[in-house]
């Protein structure tokens, strides 16, 4: 018995060895059942609403809007832009090539995921530390593209590669490859290689260098980071990388990839408008709503922009920025700038918001109130001119020793009695007040408020030294009324707005112009002002031909330096000032603004206006002559009906005009108290 009992033991244990009772066990089959049930779950989990092949997701690009200058080139797209469908055998092999070296290396070997890159992904953000590297596969991206959300889940993630997979299955590499090209995204609204291309190098994508396909396909890790519009140095240095890439890919020889790595600037479509026409795009594509209302459609807006005008701008405000080191502002860290060129009928030919926009978007030309400081002077001349003065009229200038609000004039110095043109070329602060107190301030917010302002300004006696505030889009489209005789403007930048296919939605026309100042009036001030270019605090603004006049500004403290001038046929307003108000290293208004003021419009003299501008045509034989009518398309420059004198019932202060002619050395009694300003 013991025998069989040891026997039957020995049996027991030989059996299991040879027939794997483990494997027969109750435990083991357990497990595999619950196995079984947890991946049937899984798989059912991450299966249960994955999409079909027929379930493309829509390409949901947003309507796009393509800002042109005026003579058509692009300057600026916005939204979602969609090129033409390209298939990648009609596209350069360099194109293709820097595509693959930079996202997928093995994309013709690999079966929808790539399980080396997959591991050496994941080896690398190992030892960073971090997530550094992706392992996601051409395949796998357009899977994410046409069928899935974007979050970042394991499930998702598992999704895609299936996904992946199922297409390495069905559709031909190049299929794959081609749509990719086709939908991915590029930045700056562009969806698919060949909008891409139209978008940052105005060209088909079948016509792309070696250097632009790298440019682009570095885009496509990071497409704001290294936008070329946004950043040209940093999308330069990630086309060096993507160049480095074919090289060690196999695609470029090495005496190719040295050749193409001595490039080191990216020029993007619309480069001949200069880098900063993107302030006067988002503020023109701000206005398209107004003219046309809402749409779906994708547009083209044709605007004013002269690009060889905003180009020179560009390249004098560089010029002046870096030479303020040693002229203005040996302790200055660099002020902002901005600046407005206009024809006299108020259409923006250049626009600067800023120094950089990468820096900021900041639009500083149309968008910051400042304020004018002594810019503001003319318009007190204007209204006195109004009220029964001439520029020859003498005035006092000496301190102003009654009331809470004593200004100074900027140097200390005093001249006694001095002509208004005088008081206006020399910018004297005591003079202006006591003639804006003799005129009457009702005179001044009088002469404002036909001005393009839309600021209300405060009917108090520091408004005439500037104690209010303007954007230099408006205060520019100010002295345009004077450059153009006196006749009402708006500055204006759209010309037309279409659909893509063509069709008009708007079109600009030109207003009948309607007469706000006398001729009279105007050409007196004219006079005045093209002193303070010859003999006064804007000598620095002198051109080496042609009609010159304007008016320098300087805020308290150098928080603001202005200088508004015009020639026969532009007006240009230049702005220099911090962004947190606070005062510059000594930099007024006769100093850096006027310099770039200059070195700008000696040469804008010279170029052709575009042919929708209107002119008001200065008379021939004499800069302050007149001549009957008024804007070009009607006659010439004066052409009032008489003089505009002050009445009761249009200006309500005539009471004054005898009193400008009593005595002028009675001391200004201010009504209020204010800060005090500069020139």
């Amino acid at each position: 018995m013991s025998r069989r009992r040891l026997s039957s033991r020995k049996s027991t244990r030989r059996g299991t060895a040879k027939g794997g009772g483990f494997f027969r066990s109750a435990f083991f089959k357990r497990g595999l059942i619950a196995s079984v049930i947890i991946f049937v779950a899984l798989s059912g989990w991450f299966l249960w609403d994955m999409p079909g092949q027929d379930e493309i997701k829509p390409l949901e690009a947003k309507p796009s809007i393509t800002v042109e200058a005026s003579d058509g080139k692009v300057i600026a797209r916005y939204g979602g832009i969609k090129g033409d469908v390209v298939d990648v055998k009609d596209l350069p092999p360099h194109v293709v090539a820097a595509v693959l070296a930079i996202e997928d290396r093995r994309f013709y070997q690999h079966i929808g995921i790539d399980l080396f890159g997959l591991a050496r992904a994941m080896w690398v953000n190992v030892r960073q530390g971090g997530f550094v590297q992706g392992g996601s596969t051409i395949t796998q991206q357009l899977a994410k593209n046409l069928f899935l959300t974007p979050d970042k889940t394991i499930r998702r993630k598992v999704q895609e590669a299936l996904l992946a997979m199922q297409l390495d299955r069905q559709f031909e590499k190049d299929d794959i490859l081609s749509a990719y090209m086709n939908r991915v995204y590029f930045g700056s609204g562009a969806y698919g290689i060949d909008a891409a291309a139209r978008v940052y190098f105005d060209k088909s994508a079948t016509e792309l260098t070696l250097w632009e396909g790298a440019v682009l396909a570095g885009l496509l890790k990071a497409p704001s980071r290294y936008s070329p519009s946004a950043s040209p140095e940093r999308a330069a240095a990630r086309a060096k990388t993507v160049i480095s890439a074919m090289h060690d890919a196999g695609y470029l020889d090495e005496e190719k990839a040295e050749a193409a790595l001595k490039a080191d600037k990216v020029k993007v479509a619309g480069g001949n408008a200069g880098e900063l026409p993107r302030y006067f795009a988002d503020w023109v594509v701000g206005q398209v709503d107004d003219h046309i209302g809402a749409t779906n459609e994708d547009l083209v807006v044709r605007t004013t922009l002269a690009p060889v005008m905003q180009l020179q701008a560009e390249r004098k405000m560089k010029e002046v920025l870096a030479g303020m080191a040693k002229k203005d502002a040996p302790a200055d860290d660099g002020p902002q700038a901005a600046l407005v060129t206009l024809g006299e009928d108020g259409a923006v030919l250049a626009l600067i918001g800023g120094r950089d926009y990468r820096e900021s978007v900041y639009n500083r030309a149309t968008q910051a109130l400042r304020q004018p400081g002594s810019a503001l002077k003319s318009f007190v001349m204007l209204a006195a001119l109004e009220a029964g003065a001439e520029p020859d009229d003498r005035i006092l200038d000496a301190p102003i020793i009654e009331g809470s609000y004593r200004p100074d004039n900027h140097d200390g110095k005093y001249y006694g009695e001095v002509t208004l043109t005088d008081a206006l070329a020399l910018s004297l602060n005591t003079a202006t007040m006591r003639t804006l107190q003799k005129t009457g301030i009702n005179g001044l917010i009088d002469v404002l408020q036909r001005l393009p302002f839309s600021q209300k300004f405060r009917p108090e006696l520091a408004t005439g030294l500037g104690a209010g505030e303007t954007t230099l889009l408006e205060l520019t489209a100010s002295y345009a009324v004077i450059a153009n005789g006196g006749y009402k403007i708006a500055p204006y930048a759209i010309l037309e707005i279409s659909t893509e296919s063509g069709k008009k939605l708007y079109h600009h026309k030109q207003p009948e112009f309607t007469r706000v100042f006398s001729g009279a009036h105007i050409a007196d001030l004219d006079k005045m002002l093209v002193q303070v270019v010859a003999r006064g605090t804007a000598q620095g603004a002198q051109l080496s031909r042609g009609h010159v006049a304007g008016k320098t500004g300087t805020s308290q403290n150098y928080r603001d330096a202005w200088f508004i001038g015009y020639t026969d046929n532009l007006v240009t307003g230049v702005w220099m000032g911090r962004d947190d108000n606070q005062g510059m290293a000594r930099v007024s208004g006769g100093g850096a603004p006027a310099r770039w003021w200059r070195a700008y419009m000696n040469d804008a003299i010279g170029y052709s206006l575009p042919p929708f501008v209107t002119t008001f045509g200065r008379p021939s034989g004499g800069l302050f002559g007149f001549n009957d009518g008024g804007p070009e398309a009607v006659g010439g420059w004066g052409g009032d009906n008489g003089p505009v004198r002050a009445t009761e019932d249009s200006s309500g202060f005539s009471s004054l005009l005898k009193y400008w002619s009593s005595s002028q050395d009675a001391p200004v009694k201010p009504d209020t108290a204010a800060p005090e300003y500069n020139r």
